[in-house]
C-alpha cells in the first residue's frame, strides 16, 4: 500500500470531502490484506457514514458509522500511525447524537451541524479529523 494514497484519503476526510476519501480508500482496500484491509474498510465506512449525513440520509449514516466503529475498535489505540482512539471517540458521539433524534428530524440536525457557530462548541459532536499519533 502507498502510504500517499492514505494521506490524501486522510486530507480528503478532513476536508469533509466523504465521497473522495471513500473512492481513494476503496482502491487501497482492494487492493490490501489482513490486518490492513479491515482497518481501511473501518475508516471508508465512517466516511460513507458521514456522506450520508450530508445526504440527510439518517439511517445510512447510523448503519455505517456503526459498522466503521466496530471494526475501528480492533485496532485502537492507534494504527498505522493514526489516532484510532480520537476517530472511534468522535465517531461514537456522533453516532449517539444521531440515535438520540427523530430521523424525520435528521435535516435540522445537519443545519446545527454545519453551523460554524456550533462546530465551535466542543459540546457538540462533530469528527473534525484523523489524526496522526
Amino acid at each position: 500500500m502507498d502510504n500517499i494514497e492514505l494521506q490524501k484519503a486522510i486530507a480528503e476526510f478532513n476536508q469533509q470531502k466523504f465521497y473522495d476519501c471513500h473512492d481513494t480508500l476503496e482502491a487501497i482496500w482492494m487492493e490490501s490484506v489482513e490486518p490492513d484491509k479491515t482497518f481501511y474498510q473501518g475508516i471508508l465506512q465512517v466516511a460513507v457514514g458521514c456522506y450520508h449525513l450530508t445526504n440527510i440520509n439518517w439511517k445510512g449514516a447510523v448503519i455505517l458509522l456503526g459498522e466503521g466503529i466496530r471494526k475501528l475498535r480492533e485496532y485502537e489505540p492507534e494504527y498505522l500511525d493514526i489516532n484510532v482512539d480520537k476517530l472511534v471517540e468522535e465517531s461514537y458521539d456522533l453516532l449517539l447524537a444521531l440515535q438520540q433524534i427523530d430521523p424525520d428530524s435528521v435535516s435540522i440536525f445537519c443545519q446545527k451541524l454545519l453551523s460554524q457557530e456550533l462546530q465551535n462548541n466542543l459540546s457538540f459532536p462533530i469528527i473534525k479529523t484523523i489524526t496522526y499519533t
